[in-house]
């Protein structure tokens, strides 16, 4: 017979460890003092206790290992419990790797520029919207030519729903999609936030923004003329952590009052799901 702490060091486990299982019914000892309450094992029971710590390591919770060590468990079973196992390492694997890469590619930025920079990227997923919105088309990117019209789009949706009665419930949304037009292949879109369901107005159509389950997203304050900055930000990002952006962006206009300098806007790039590469 071993006391409770012979067995623990034979077992290499800690004493606390031992009451904790006993409390459970993992481990009982195989006798115990009335008087004292000390507990006494049997140097048989090291082979249990050996296959609990086997299978605790295995990353199993201990009601699963008690069903297990107590043969309440097929092989079938305990296949299947430790390749729900071996999918959860995998993807923490994953995710440490993803970590990783973020924690180069800040210090490559850091080495770059001296400093610790301006933008700080955040992977996140994005929630659905359902918006309002009206849309054109433009020659091309760039503040010079998108603000003049974003100011008309923004003009008109403002008015159309102001003429509906409805209520804009969030901040407003920038958004870009490709478009069939070879002289202004980029569709750019106005939009706002809402409750209603039907808004019968002028050119204002109501869509349900969809999910998206991964975006590096950054925020960008001051003007919108310098706003370049921060998509390069997202882009070097992106390449240095070997995520793959998936369309084109997303702008937030979280804050636009006062001075420009003072603006507030949130941009989001979608990214594809890294399993879809594997």
């Amino acid at each position: 017979m071993f006391g409770i702490g012979a067995f623990a060091r034979a077992a290499q486990v800690s004493v606390r460890t031992l009451h904790h299982y006993d409390e459970i019914g993992l481990l009982p000892p195989a006798q115990v003092d009335p008087q004292t309450g000390y507990r006494w094992y049997r140097a048989d029971q090291l082979p249990r206790l050996n296959r609990i710590l086997a299978l605790r390591d295995l990353g199993l919770p201990l009601p699963e290992i008690r069903r297990v060590v107590d043969d309440e468990v097929s092989v079938d079973e305990l296949r299947g419990m430790l390749r729900l196992r071996q999918a959860e390492a995998r993807d923490r694997v994953a995710a440490e790797r993803e970590r990783l890469a973020r924690v180069e590619a800040r210090l490559h930025q850091m080495e770059i520029e001296g400093r610790i920079g301006d933008y700080d990227v955040v992977v996140k997923p994005l929630e659905p919207r359902h918006v309002a919105l009206v849309d054109t088309t433009s020659p091309s990117f760039g503040n010079l030519t998108l603000g003049p019209i974003f100011e008309r789009l923004f003009g008109e949706l403002f008015r159309e729903l102001d003429r509906a009665d409805v209520e804009i419930t969030g901040p407003h949304v920038a958004l870009y999609e490709p478009s069939d037009d070879p002289a202004a292949p980029i569709t750019v879109i106005a939009a706002v936030p809402i409750d209603d369901d039907d808004v019968s107005a002028g050119r204002v159509r109501v869509v349900d923004l969809p999910p998206v389950a991964r975006a590096a997203v950054t925020v960008h304050r001051g003007s919108m003329a310098c706003v370049e900055d921060a998509y390069q930000a997202l882009l070097r990002w992106a390449d240095e952590t070997g995520e793959q952006i998936d369309g084109f962006s997303r702008e937030i206009y979280l804050d636009m009052t006062g001075d420009p300098g003072s603006w507030i806007t949130e941009v989001q790039f979608a990214l594809r799901d890294r399993k879809e590469d594997t």
